[in-house]
């Protein structure tokens, strides 16, 4: 599954990193802790999360993880976004809860990190 069929089927809207969507996605993690989500998220995961900062693009692009997801109608400001053009982590927003996207996720097939 790509991170564009995940846009798609959640109707996510995409802030960044329009030309990465083609992104396999081998799983998913969700948190809002940045010490969580270097230790426990893997390659090619989905993060879903409400955090909207810069910090979030480092640690998607150290992990190469596929996309973040942010929920709770959060937005990232311009210099999150550019970083994240920059990088080619795509960033899509969604007004639904973490809960709903995690759920939603797994009836989609994907998996989280354990």
């Amino acid at each position: 599954m790509t991170v564009d069929e995940i846009a798609a089927e959640l109707s996510l809207s995409v802030q960044a990193a329009n030309d990465r969507l083609d992104t396999e996605v081998t799983g998913g993690y969700a948190a809002d802790l940045l010490s969580c989500v270097m230790a426990k998220a893997r390659e090619g995961n989905v993060w879903v999360t409400l955090q909207a900062h810069l910090n979030i693009v480092a640690v998607a692009a150290l992990l190469q993880l596929a996309g973040i997801i942010i929920t709770e109608g959060m937005c990232p400001d311009a210099a999150t976004l550019e970083k994240a053009n920059k990088e080619g982590i795509p960033i899509l927003t969604t007004p639904h809860t973490t809960f709903t996207v995690v759920g939603r996720l797994a009836q989609m097939g994907v998996e989280g990190t354990e």
